[in-house]
């Protein structure tokens, strides 16, 4: 193949003449994802050109982001790369953590420029300094079959539907004798699981996570109706043990044609309109998220990239993986190898408008304006001092967003009420958020 021969001399030569007499093993921490599975079967192209090796370590997301955040804030130096997400870039930069990235944007090959200035902006901290290079970004929208929408009557909104319509799409849909099931959405315990979801949710219903003076409003109305209106949608439309289903889960159900509907991730859209990893690709369309009091925030914001942590021994290995790895030639390289409806979504101009991305991937126009008419820093129908959509961008965000969604997902199972759930919910963040120093 012509580009890989062009792309490994070129990496290979780079190698060369920065004097590199050794090859190493670089170690790369990731989830286990559709996109990723798919750059391990292409790495060894990046192997044989340098004379380096990978050692993988693929986790589970919620176990990723445990091993990741314990590893990267002891100096434990265990990995070279990690995958990680748009929350944790930004404060892991400010702290020290990462590796900056900064002489990208004067490496013309690579073309930093290229990446669109939302995304780059979510993986740079305050000052503008860059410490991670997107693989994927993504908002969330709705995924439905138009098979079971025509066979059942149900019509399809033209615009954005409320979370009350969305629910009797659902009812409608809900066929479970039949293993149909109304709707899959997160139920697993994580701030980056069921919490993505629910955040939005919340949103959508005029919740916030803090007012103002960082008080935590948690046990709010607002959130009680967000929470209520999801324990409700899926013990009665949803399929058996929700609450073990992150995304993987849900998109493996849909993918084989469980669900009628799913609010997730724009990015898994390459996955489920392949004809090739996808039972359902050709009756499976699209529509927003869901809104109901506001449509403030009803769709996320969430990049997943590629960084070096500072305590990695292999620096220059791992920089030369990351520039291939979320470069022009790669996107291009998964797109000849895989087909262009498998390449990455949301990071690259170039590959969006890209003619053979278009004819494959009709939708992907429509998820970068999706993508790009999210305002993170406006994720709520009421004032709020933070910026994140589905997340809070501070660092006690973390913990918080996990004990909230493990609440949650008891009441999802009737361990406990919603309210029992929310109450929990606020007397912890306000523990954590008067011990963080911001309340007074």
């Amino acid at each position: 193949m012509k580009l890989r021969t062009k792309f490994a001399s070129a990496t290979a030569m780079t190698l060369l003449m920065s004097g590199a007499a050794m090859a190493d093993e670089i170690t790369i921490a990731t989830v286990n994802n559709a996109d990723m599975i798919v750059m391990q079967e292409l790495a060894p192209q990046w192997e044989e050109a340098t004379g380096n090796t990978i050692n993988w370590v693929v986790l589970e997301e919620n176990v990723l982001r445990q091993r990741t955040t314990q590893d990267i804030s002891t100096n434990g130096g265990s990995f070279d790369i990690m995958f990680i997400g748009a929350y944790e870039t930004p404060i892991w930069g400010a702290n020290g953590w990462l590796e900056p990235l900064n002489d990208f944007a004067d490496d013309a090959d690579y073309d930093l420029e290229d990446v669109f200035q939302l995304v780059r902006n979510g993986l740079s901290d305050t000052e503008g300094n860059l410490y991670a290079l997107p693989l994927y970004s993504e908002t969330s929208f709705t995924y439905y079959r138009t098979d079971v929408f025509a066979e059942k009557g149900i019509a399809v909104p033209e615009g954005q539907p409320t979370y009350d319509e969305f629910m009797e799409m659902a009812k409608a849909a809900h066929d479970p004798e039949n293993e149909m099931y109304g709707t899959c959405q997160r139920g697993k315990a994580g701030w980056g699981e069921n919490m993505a979801f629910v955040g939005t949710l919340a949103n959508a219903f005029g919740a916030r996570w803090f007012d103002m003076d960082w008080q935590p409003q948690l046990d709010s109305e607002e959130w009680n109706n967000a929470i209520t209106y999801y324990v409700e949608l899926m013990n009665n439309y949803g399929p058996p043990g929700a609450s073990s289903n992150g995304h993987n889960e849900n998109r493996a159900l849909f993918k084989d044609g469980k669900c009628a509907t799913w609010v997730d991730a724009t990015s898994a859209a390459t996955d489920v309109k392949n004809p090739e990893t996808s039972s359902v690709a050709d009756v499976t369309d699209f529509f927003k998220a869901p809104q109901q009091v506001t449509d403030k925030g009803t769709g996320w914001f969430w990049s997943w990239a590629l960084a070096i942590p500072a305590s990695s021994n292999n620096k220059d290995a791992a920089k030369d993986f990351l520039k291939w790895a979320t470069s022009k030639e790669y996107f291009q390289l998964v797109g000849e190898t895989k087909g262009w409806v498998a390449v990455p979504s949301g990071t690259r101009q170039s590959v969006e408008q890209d003619e053979r991305r278009l004819e494959a991937a009709p939708f992907a126009a429509t998820i970068v304006d999706a993508i790009l008419s999210v305002d993170p820093a406006d994720p709520s129908a009421q004032p709020v001092p933070y910026t994140g959509v589905q997340f809070v961008a501070i660092p006690e965000f973390q913990g918080i967003g996990n004990y909230v969604g493990q609440q949650v997902a008891a009441a999802l199972t009737g361990q406990q009420t919603v309210e029992e759930a929310l109450a929990n919910s606020q007397n912890f963040a306000v523990r954590e958020m008067t011990k963080a120093g911001y309340i007074k």
